[in-house]
């Protein structure tokens, strides 16, 4: 049982350079993978707006699409179902399709976003679900990961550009005064951006997820 992951493109109707958004999001994927390799495949396109992914494990998937959404410039943004359950390959004269109950699983989850971006949560980015016959203990989890979920996105999507920059340099062990260098402006000036927008919280939510010591 692995984590599948579909992403597709927000607003990719709107972006007025397609291609020029794809190379970003390919770089971002791969700087991604380069500071904290986690993915068993790492996002790639498929057809249209989509991405696929697979990870391990739930921690190491959540992880890691926090971290390509920290580093997305603005205007480019990802939604992610996660789909937790087995996955499988079939074979066609066009090379493997991807399919299994993982799948499945993550296309439900990413409808759920789009249903629930268009309600009360325009902000909500990431969902999870879990294909049928998951134990107590996981379905637990998924319940309680969802709700983290609903609070982070809507921490990260009301970040600015700067801050989710200043908040995933600190995310892969960069020093305040490395980041203010990178922008232009002073160490306290890091500092206060870092605790205006939550970075703090969002950062030692991720080590917990992690459990790295408090």
């Amino acid at each position: 049982m692995v984590i599948a992951v579909i992403a597709d493109i927000v607003g990719s109707r709107e972006l007025s350079d397609r291609g020029a958004a794809q190379r970003t999001l390919d770089e971002t994927i791969a700087q991604v993978e380069r500071d904290l390799p986690l993915a068993v495949q790492p996002l790639t396109p498929t057809v249209g707006d989509e991405q696929q992914a697979v990870y391990r494990g739930l921690v190491d998937a959540l992880t890691s699409l926090l971290m390509i959404q920290l580093r997305l410039p603005d205007g480019i943004a990802f939604r992610f179902g996660l789909g937790i359950g087995r996955v499988t390959a079939v074979e066609s004269v066009h090379g493997e399709l991807a399919d299994g109950p993982g799948w499945y699983a993550a296309r439900a989850a990413i409808e759920t976003v789009h249903a629930r971006e268009q309600r009360a949560v325009p902000r909500t980015r990431t969902w999870i679900v879990g294909a049928p016959g998951q134990d107590e203990v996981m379905e637990t989890t998924i319940a309680a990961s969802n709700a983290y979920l609903l609070v982070r996105d809507e921490l990260v999507g009301a970040m600015s550009a700067r801050e989710r920059r200043l908040t995933y340099g600190r995310a892969v062990g960069r020093s305040q005064q490395d980041l203010a260098a990178q922008e232009g402006i002073s160490q306290p000036s890091v500092s206060k951006s870092l605790r205006s927008a939550g970075a703090a919280a969002l950062l030692e939510g991720l080590g917990a997820l992690r459990g790295e010591p408090a």
